[in-house]
């Protein structure tokens, strides 16, 4: 069993720039690739981001290009989003994902964890 517990979210004028941490606990991520998620106000989850298993490689949706990215310390058994350029659009909350099934592929809707999520919300 692996518990994910998200951390990071806050309040931010638009522009600015907030870190999320995803802490794992329970069993290494460092064989799962692990998922960035965002569930905005009155909206279905969506992906944003997503990095495999030995870090080399990672996916973003197109609307974060650029601005987001997505990093992992095995070490520390903790992946991170840094969100540059925030906008009100990026309001949501932000969850966390690991997928061991499937560590080495390019994207899967098949995550085997979640996290409780942390709320990012961007001021206009």
């Amino acid at each position: 069993q692996v518990q994910l517990v998200e951390s990071g979210g806050g309040l931010v004028q638009a522009g600015g720039s907030l870190r999320l941490s995803c802490a794992a606990s329970g069993r290494t991520i460092s064989t799962a690739a692990m998922g960035w998620f965002r569930q905005g106000p009155g909206k279905e989850r969506e992906f944003a981001a997503r990095i495999i298993a030995s870090g080399r490689n990672t996916y973003y949706t197109d609307s974060v290009k650029g601005r987001f990215t997505i990093s992992r310390d095995n070490a520390k058994n903790t992946v991170y989003l840094q969100m540059n350029s925030l906008k009100p659009e990026d309001t949501a909350v932000y969850y966390c994902a690991a997928d061991f099934r499937t560590p080495y592929s390019p994207q899967t809707s098949d995550y085997n964890y979640w996290g409780q999520g942390t709320q990012v919300t961007v001021s206009s």
